[in-house]
């Protein structure tokens, strides 16, 4: 059980010879051995997500994985098949054994690698912050999947890691929708004025019950749990912190800044897997100049997969669909059709495409997201080959403190402000959460 409702009231280098056309780059900043500049990555938690990602990131020409770490023994096992492939479609040798590091400590180990020059974090979310921690404090370039954290307490250390990482190291947060061209082209149009002004949004995040496969019989109640984390509220933050995130983070960006205050419901009615999240938050979030954004999340059933976002302007409206229409409608000359066809919420392309859950977990769709990964990937890894790094820890932070806020209004039943969020410290303690790792048995 986490301790929210009581503690709420508690208080470059870069140089170019263009002679030669040659990228030099400063050893510090890559270490590679492809032509001295291959940005060489460890993926950190090698689950459904980490690796989709990486897929992405490994398209890059000068970028490569050559090291592994996770909790459990048989997804690092598969990972190096897998990694193993692509580096030799790519001409380079496969994950060295001796670069693949396992249990509670793996973190660490990666960070602390010499041979590494980044690291990807997906690890699940309670412990992004932790794990940051290390891979920042080891001098690293880092790209975290969202969220920064779980609680209030973890979100404030992610800003604290990125003061720590300015001008000297890249940190990206994993909210790929920003780098896909239907959507950036969208918001580009709307904050030149082509809805006018935003005095509401309509959002929703409605997708099918997330599962997962049979467990073996003597697995332990923790391991169980790490395994099976989305279904956790305390590891995953819950749904509207997992997955929601995004569509919030959407918002924030439209509307250049984060609410001020929250009030929500929701709760778990339908779901009967043994976990503890919610199945469906109902909740309206207010911006600053009074623009209000309502926020409708469920996760259940598999008949239904859509997810979209309304804003609606004195001029005209802006609509997004992750699978479908990405657009501008009202008054001339400001409309604009991003392209996408419109879909029928009962026959949506992914639940055309998959009969099972494997590609939401690991944050897989088709549509105007076709480009969000290998854009987003593409970027960091050439911020790190040209020296401009990126630092996408503070808007990650207020991003996910956002979705928390939705969240702590909804379990309080009640109006919460950001002030008062902020100032509650909430921080779901690993150890008094179950969570000690020290002894789990790594399979």
């Amino acid at each position: 059980m986490t301790n929210e409702a009581k503690k709420l009231g508690r208080r470059e280098f870069l140089s170019t010879t263009a002679a030669v056309g040659l990228t030099i780059i400063k050893p510090q900043l890559v270490r590679g051995t492809v032509a001295n500049s291959s940005v060489r990555m460890g993926l950190l938690g090698c689950g459904g997500r980490g690796t989709a990602v990486a897929t992405a990131l490994s398209q890059h020409p000068n970028a490569h994985y050559v090291a592994l770490a996770d909790l459990f023994g048989d997804q690092l096992d598969r990972a190096k098949r897998y990694f193993d492939g692509i580096a030799a479609r790519k001409g380079y040798a496969g994950i060295d054994p001796k670069l693949m590091f396992k249990g509670p400590k793996a973190f660490e180990a990666i960070a602390e690698c010499d041979q590494i020059d980044a690291v990807h974090i997906a690890t699940p979310d309670i412990f992004h912050p932790e794990h940051l921690a290390a891979v920042v404090a080891a001098g690293k370039h880092c790209y975290c999947e969202k969220p920064t954290g779980v609680d209030v307490r973890g979100a404030k250390r992610i800003e604290e890691l990125g003061r720590k990482a300015e001008g000297r190291l890249s940190l990206d947060i994993g909210f790929q929708i920003r780098c896909a061209p239907p959507y950036v082209e969208m918001v580009k149009r709307i904050h030149s004025g082509a809805i006018g002004k935003i005095a509401q949004a309509s959002t929703y995040y409605h997708a099918t019950a997330l599962t997962y496969p049979p467990r073996r019989p003597d697995i332990t109640p923790l391991e169980l749990r790490i395994r099976n984390f989305y279904w956790d509220r305390v590891i995953s933050g819950d749904i509207i912190v997992d997955q929601s995130l995004h569509v919030i983070d959407i918002c924030n960006w439209v509307l250049k800044n984060h609410p001020i205050k929250a009030v929500g419901a929701g709760g778990r009615k339908i779901r009967d897997d043994w976990g503890n999240t919610w199945d469906h938050f109902d909740v309206i979030f207010t911006y600053p100049d009074d623009a209000r954004v309502s926020l409708n999340h469920t996760q259940y059933g598999n008949a239904l997969w859509d997810v979209a976002e309304r804003f609606l302007g004195s001029r005209g409206v802006a609509e997004s669909h992750y699978s479908g229409v990405v657009g501008i409608y009202g008054d001339e000359p400001w409309s604009w059709d991003g392209g996408g066809t419109p879909v029928s919420p009962s026959a949506n392309i992914y639940a055309l495409r998959s009969k099972d859950t494997a590609d939401q977990a690991a944050g897989k769709f088709h549509g105007a997201l076709d480009e969000a990964d290998p854009e987003k990937t593409k970027a960091f890894v050439e911020s790190i080959l040209s020296g401009k790094f990126h630092n996408q820890a503070a808007q990650g932070a207020e991003s996910t403190l956002s979705a928390i806020l939705g969240r702590t209004a909804a379990y309080l039943g009640r109006e919460v402000t950001w002030d008062e969020l902020l100032a509650s410290d909430q921080y779901y303690d690993p150890e008094l959460e179950g969570l000690d790792l020290s002894g789990l048995e790594t399979a």
